[in-house]
């Protein structure tokens, strides 16, 4: 009885999975700029909801309106690895940053562009009293003083916005604003950060036109791409006022349904009617898992980070830029020019995905890289003359290569780390058909290229013939070297091990035995005297950076582990014991979010907790959006600029599930990094490796229970948190074998098994 009882206190907060009402953002008025709005989108649409002056204002945008135009410079026939290589043999080096770096910082295009925006003139009004978004319907609340009341949402499935008025006068009706591509051009550059002046562009200004109770902006881009913003409203009762947008880009030769088709078809329904089909589909999304913590903070941060996850990403919809649907809206390009950056930002977006249960959101990455993959394979050729696959650090939404600094723009080692994405999207899901289709073809590919990229050395170890460490030493010619940087070389014998693994999964043993031998065939990681990891050998961490590329093998590759030992352990523990010793003067928000991360794997509850806290508390803006500077201008950080970029938050949320639960190591370990003050807390419904799904609890400190689901059947093997259990429910269970402190459980597909602490 007393274990019955037990279970259905612990499965009490799951009776609903939605987020409750404490998670949501509340203002009692509207923000006053853009990047400070309440945040709606799909992965396809988004919409900014904030205060211009004296108008409502919507920003609107979509994922794929694109300047696609070829940055200059990057055709020249020096564009090859081998080139950038003599000049840096040559000490020549600023002949690659003239060519291949300045083009970056001084054309404004290729880049992300903003949509428009709908405003409401609000003057009358008075002040906004009540701002909500509820973030378990993705649904925007607003009231003013004299009683008009908003509601509005991004339908989560059809590429439709939708908003509805109350109480308001007969004359009220929406207008849309053009974002303002004329002006002065040669005086316009802000640089890569502030963000070019939209007249660069060089674009033919659109034009607006109202029909009736619908308004239709058309604006043409760079050789022949156009998009269109349509509203329509009606008005379904007195004081009432319902509409909806949607934005269509057209390209040439990519058919395209217009905008206006697309708001006269949705305007046959009703905001209700769709207002319920929307939150039908954030209701499935929210079920797939939750978490209660002591810490509110860092649980309405998580939840946050979810909300924005499930609003940037579908599987069918492009890969998560910068700031994916939420493109500036001051009359400029989005910070760094909103494009798609491997260096970090793409992988951090994603990192949370695979443990949260959100396999078919995260395939928007796996899916966007395999339809770019031959962009990819003619970029290698071009740059690398190499076989196999590497893509660009800096891609347009097509692929292609955008420039920048060259290390990290151009890294032999981007596909490498981008593989991690296919090899946990299987791991996660354990989908064979994906492992053979695109995982281990992405995989094989990138092995090829570092095979023939890489140099065997006299010492018999292969050697790439410049290397690199994003981004230590910036786009200066010290930031080369002739050695493998720990960044390069962890990511190289991931890919190869990685290949190995899946290989032998697809029963191929000599292709699995190849690349066994070529990861052998690289040097050992570059450990200083004292075993911390160097930036390369001979070259210690001493300086404050932003970017923990020295740490990879540690996080998020994982090939040290805690779990090996006390030799591994000494190289954790001393790693991170000199980057806190350094201290974050140059560090950024998302070094905060890939600290915990680290500090979760060194089961460093404390730390990890910490580094959570401070991001939330100092690193986001009101909406929680990451703002990459320190906003409370305390120390955390050198920076204290704002430009909003997402990898942070994601990351952020990544550092949470990994303090909760790991298996990378080859088994399920429930809470191992949570601080001893933790005392209250439980998940439902994580997923590990070996596509199973965890719910645990712990009450007064103690793990009390713990249920494995098996989404494909198997084994999964579990570190037992107490020392005698109850089992208290099981299904489709083969066998159980306890030994050295793990259970190993055969499963059924479907098949599950809860444990209750005994309480010896």
């Amino acid at each position: 009885m007393k274990y019955c009882l037990l279970f259905l206190l612990l499965a009490g907060p799951w009776a609903y999975a939605q987020p409750a009402p404490q998670h949501n953002l509340h203002f009692s008025t509207l923000a006053a700029v853009w990047d400070e709005g309440i945040p709606l989108g799909n992965g396809t649409l988004g919409a900014l909801i904030w205060q211009k002056g004296d108008h409502l204002r919507f920003s609107l945008d979509r994922s794929n309106l694109w300047d696609l135009r070829p940055m200059k410079g990057l055709n020249r026939p020096e564009f090859r690895y081998d080139w950038v290589a003599q000049q840096v043999q040559q000490n020549n080096y600023a002949l690659v940053q003239q060519y291949f770096d300045a083009p970056y910082e001084a054309q404004p295009a290729p880049c992300k562009i903003p949509g428009g925006a709908l405003e409401f003139d609000t003057r009358l009004w008075g002040a906004a009293t009540d701002v909500q978004l509820n973030i378990a319907t993705a649904e925007c609340r607003v009231q003013w003083k004299n009683g008009v009341t908003l509601r509005t949402f991004v339908h989560a499935t059809q590429p439709t916005g939708w908003f509805r008025f109350e109480n308001i006068a007969p004359d009220f009706v929406p207008q849309l604003r053009a974002p303002q591509y004329t002006g002065n051009k040669d005086q316009a550059a802000g640089g890569s950060i502030a963000g070019d002046d939209l007249a660069r562009l060089g674009y033919t200004q659109g034009t607006i036109n109202v029909h009736g109770q619908t308004i239709l902006y058309r604006q043409p881009g760079w050789n022949g791409f156009t998009y269109e913003i349509a509203v329509t409203w009606k008005r379904p009762g007195p004081g009432i006022l319902e509409g909806t947008w949607s934005i269509s880009a057209h390209y040439p030769r990519q058919p395209a349904t217009p905008a206006a088709n697309v708001v006269r078809s949705a305007s046959a329904t009703t905001y209700a009617n769709a207002y319920t089909q929307h939150t039908h589909w954030w209701q499935q999304y929210w079920s797939k898992s939750a978490l209660q913590l002591p810490d509110s903070t860092i649980e309405k941060q998580w939840y946050l980070e979810q909300y924005k996850f499930g609003s940037v990403a579908r599987s069918h919809t492009p890969v998560i830029t910068l700031q994916a649907v939420w493109t500036a809206d001051n009359g400029r390009l989005p910070p760094w020019k909103g494009d798609v950056h491997n260096d970090l930002n793409t992988q951090l977006s994603y990192w949370p995905a695979y443990t949260a249960n959100h396999l078919e959101e995260a395939a928007s990455f796996t899916n966007w890289l395999g339809k770019t993959k031959a962009a990819g394979e003619k970029y290698t050729r071009q740059y690398f003359t190499a076989a196999g696959l590497n893509v660009p650090g800096v891609q347009t939404l097509d692929g292609q290569a955008m420039g920048g600094w060259i290390q990290y723009a151009c890294s032999p080692t981007i596909s490498a780390w981008l593989s991690q994405h296919f090899y946990w999207q299987w791991s996660y899901s354990m989908d064979t058909a994906f492992l053979r289709r695109q995982a281990y073809p992405w995989a094989k590919a990138t092995a090829q290229f570092l095979e023939s990229v890489t140099r065997p050395q006299a010492n018999g170890k292969r050697q790439l013939p410049i290397s690199s460490s994003p981004e230590f030493n910036d786009n200066d010619i010290s930031a080369w070297s002739y050695q493998n940087t720990n960044y390069d070389l962890s990511l190289m014998k991931y890919a190869f091990r990685t290949a190995q693994e899946m290989a032998t999964a697809l029963s191929l043993p000599q292709e699995a035995a190849h690349w066994q031998t070529l990861e052998a065939a690289l040097p050992p990681l570059a450990l200083g005297t004292d075993q911390s990891l160097q930036i390369k050998e001979n070259t210690p961490y001493t300086t404050s950076h932003r970017h923990f590329s020295h740490l990879m093998s540690i996080y998020p590759l994982g090939l040290l582990h805690w779990e090996n030992g006390a030799a591994d352990q000494a190289i954790i523990r001393r790693s991170l014991q000199v980057l806190d010793s350094i201290g974050p003067q140059g560090w950024c928000g998302y070094s905060y979010s890939w600290l915990a991360n680290l500090k979760a794997r060194a089961r460093d509850g404390e730390g990890a907790a910490r580094a959570l806290q401070t991001f939330a508390k100092a690193f986001c803006l009101p909406n929680s959006f990451h703002a990459n500077g320190d906003q409370t201008k305390s120390g955390y950080s050198g920076f204290t600029y704002r430009p909003f970029t997402l990898e942070g938050n994601f990351a952020f949320a990544a550092g949470v599930q990994e303090m909760l639960l790991q298996s990378y190591a080859g088994y399920i370990h429930v809470f191992p990094a949570v601080p001893d003050s933790w005392k209250e807390m439980n998940f439902r419904d994580l997923r590990t490796q070996g596509a199973f799904l965890v719910s645990a609890g712990r009450t007064g400190g103690q793990t009390d229970n713990i249920t494995i689901r098996a989404t494909q059947g198997g084994k999964a093997r579990l570190l037992l948190p107490f020392h005698t259990w109850i089992i208290s429910g099981e299904k489709g269970v083969i066998s159980r074998k306890v030994k050295d402190g793990f259970m190993e459980i055969s499963f059924r597909k479907g098949g599950h098994l809860t444990l209750h602490n005994g309480y010896e």
